[in-house]
């Protein structure tokens, strides 16, 4: 049977996504509360970006999840396709 390959990040991947994380939201918050406007137009501003970080952890979760599923699909497939070659063919 062929092995399926486990593509896992590094640690120093994972550190390096969450520090990128937490600097550009606390840019993100220290530019809505420096900037020259009213409080309305800074709350819709803050709520605006917030909404769309939760989209995208939302967007990225779904496509992981998408893409584990198709590999296990192919798994099984690729499972059947050789048990059906074994049994079939002599040798």
């Amino acid at each position: 049977m062929s092995s399926f390959t486990e593509y896992n990040n590094s640690k120093s991947f994972y550190t390096m996504a969450w520090i990128s994380f937490v600097i550009s939201f606390a840019g993100m918050a220290i530019g809505l509360v420096y900037l020259p406007m009213t409080l309305a137009a800074r709350g819709f501003f803050g709520m605006a970006y917030l909404f769309s970080v939760s989209s995208c952890f939302t967007l990225a979760k779904v496509i992981r999840d998408q893409h584990e599923a198709n590999k296990f699909i192919n798994k099984i497939e690729n499972a059947k396709t050789e048990k059906f070659l074994t049994e079939n063919t002599s040798v």
